[in-house]
């Protein structure tokens, strides 16, 4: 199949740049833009749900359930059998979300790492030299092949739509008519990074709106309001998209008569919010300006809360050396402490829409932003010169209620023709001042990392 990705992909963008060379010079309408080429998709087995299997005489279908559950199960177990190991992404994972989430303030902030982890590994295979390699210094790989092994892997490790929880990662290119592509690169991005691919006039309406439109579907209408002012420039060369997904149940959702109208200590004013609250026995974990606690979400990985100690600075967790490690520690750490925690946490929303240029430059990728020293050279043909990545935007939002979590995320990476370019007992655990939380995937690694200094 991904070989007949890769061909397709070729061979489609061969006729369409045929196409664009034997249209004739009369005025015509707007070209429509199109998919050359679409990812490799997997199916899994659903997770049974135990009301289906009740028969119109009440009686259960325990044989077909246990039939459904049994081959849910295999695939569960096949999905999780060589997950990665959270040491060989602690590079990315704590310099990335450093840079991402830095001069928060007082707003809300909120990012994927492996999101812009997924697009700037699909930037690496479309650069070469000192580009490159700065970006796998940043990325923390060896080389250009061990990165999309990893890739590789992360993605299908976090690739779920099992009818209970749903994470999907979906990655596209969008060229421009006319452009002299390396065939090759082109099939490195649509069999290596699953990449579908698509073609049209860089710039125009058209093509605008079909990748806003792509950016919507694939983000289940989260972001439509970051999308709708995304647009390319009609110098840009080649536009590197990544998105995800992801939706899953808490493992025990909260009883939604006990949410109460509550005040939530913003750094400006007190705001009111509405709170959700629990009573259960789980572990508080402490480190160095914070403690900790961990939602558990069905058949995923967990939420975690990370309430800054009493005068510190929530914004500064996320420059924290030991906030970091324990984002990534999954759990694994020394200091906790086990009791029935009396939890209440304000349902928020939280979105930002951010610019990575100059977070891009201080994890020490600058030749790709200066046009008189980035190498695209596998990208193209035409030995073009000045090609430089000047539009890179990165958009995610997470809301969660008392059933669960949804958040979704996507980078784009532009690179245009310029010239130049740069013991049992109580604790009270109540999140009613800025806070930072993290999403992690069944691999235990954040999908998602925020900073809630205002719930709505």
């Amino acid at each position: 199949m991904k070989k007949l990705l890769a061909i397709l992909l070729a061979a489609a963008c061969a006729l369409s740049l045929a196409a664009c060379a034997a249209a004739p010079d009369t005025p015509a309408e707007e070209p429509t833009p199109t998919q050359l080429a679409a990812p490799v998709e997997t199916a899994m087995a659903q997770y049974p749900n135990e009301a289906k299997y009740i028969g119109s005489n009440g009686n259960f279908n325990s044989e077909k359930y246990d039939e459904d559950w049994d081959a849910w199960w295999e695939s569960y177990q096949e999905k999780t059998a060589d997950m990665i190991d959270p040491a060989a992404m602690t590079h990315w994972f704590t310099t990335g979300i450093s840079a991402l989430m830095q001069d928060a303030g007082k707003e809300n902030r909120v990012c994927s790492p492996l999101n812009v982890y997924m697009a700037l590994s699909m930037l690496a295979a479309v650069t070469d030299g000192e580009t490159r390699q700065q970006i796998l210094d940043a990325l923390g790989a060896e080389s250009l092949d061990a990165l999309q092994k990893q890739t590789a892997q992360l993605w299908t490790e976090n690739s779920w739509d099992d009818g209970l929880v749903t994470s999907t990662l979906t990655n596209s290119i969008w060229l421009r008519d006319g452009y002299s592509y390396n065939d090759e690169t082109l099939k490195k991005l649509g069999e290596d990074y699953y990449a579908s691919a698509f073609s049209g006039e860089m710039g125009s309406d058209a093509y605008n709106n079909m990748l806003r439109d792509w950016l919507n579907e694939h983000t289940g209408n989260l972001l439509t309001e970051q999308a709708n002012g995304l647009k390319l420039d009609p110098n840009t060369v080649i536009a590197l998209v990544s998105t995800i997904y992801y939706r899953a149940p808490w493992s025990d959702s909260f009883y939604d008569g006990a949410t109460t109208q509550d005040v939530f200590h913003a750094p400006d004013s007190d705001v009111t919010a509405e709170f959700l609250h629990s009573s259960e026995y789980n572990t508080v974990y402490y480190g160095d300006g914070f403690s900790a606690l961990g939602l558990s979400l069905q058949n995923s990985g967990r939420m975690w809360l990370l309430k800054p100690d009493e005068g510190a600075d929530a914004a500064a967790l996320l420059q924290n050396e030991d906030a970091l490690g324990f984002l990534l520690a999954n759990g694994e750490w020394s200091q906790t402490q086990s009791a029935t925690v009396n939890l209440s946490l304000p349902k928020f929303d939280v979105s930002s829409d951010l610019d990575l240029l100059d977070a891009l430059a201080q994890l020490g990728m600058t030749d790709v932003l200066d046009g008189m020293k980035a190498d695209f050279t596998p990208l193209t043909t035409a030995n073009e010169d000045g090609i430089a990545l000047t539009q890179a935007k990165h958009a995610a939002r997470v809301k969660i209620d008392e059933d669960g979590c949804e958040a979704a995320a996507y980078t784009v990476l532009a690179p245009t023709e310029t010239a130049i370019m740069l013991p049992e007992e109580e604790i009270d655990f109540t999140l009613d001042e800025p806070f930072v939380f993290a999403i992690t995937g069944i691999d235990g690694l954040p999908l998602f990392v925020g900073l809630v200094n205002q719930p709505d």
